[in-house]
């Protein structure tokens, strides 16, 4: 698993490429946790490149939006989620809690 962050203005966009899996959810939890350790609570998870996600991933992503959204400082938004993950979101009830866009510069755009 890869990822790189791209900051912008009002938002950070975190790109993750590969398997996030039960082995690499620590890492990606962290680079998550990284990013708002810095004050930047408006967070873009670019899932372009993404292959899979382990339910270990996607409790990162429940976490990490719920410590953004603590006293209204931003929110986790996910991007060009791919099908089958999308699937997995829907089935969980993920869909509620995330905003989804499908592509990058509207993601950004919505901060």
């Amino acid at each position: 698993m890869e990822i790189s962050n791209q900051d912008f203005k009002h938002c950070t966009l975190l790109a993750v490429k590969g398997r996030v899996d039960s082995s690499t959810a620590p890492q990606f939890s962290q680079a998550l946790a990284d990013v708002a350790e810095k004050g930047m609570y408006k967070i873009v998870v670019d899932m372009t490149e993404l292959e899979y996600m382990s339910s270990a991933g996607f409790r990162a992503l429940l976490a990490t939006q719920r410590d953004c959204k603590k006293y209204n400082r931003g929110e986790l938004i996910l991007s060009v989620v791919p099908e089958r993950i999308r699937e997995a979101l829907e089935l969980a009830g993920f869909t509620e809690l995330f905003k989804l866009f499908d592509d990058n510069t509207a993601a950004v755009g919505h901060f």
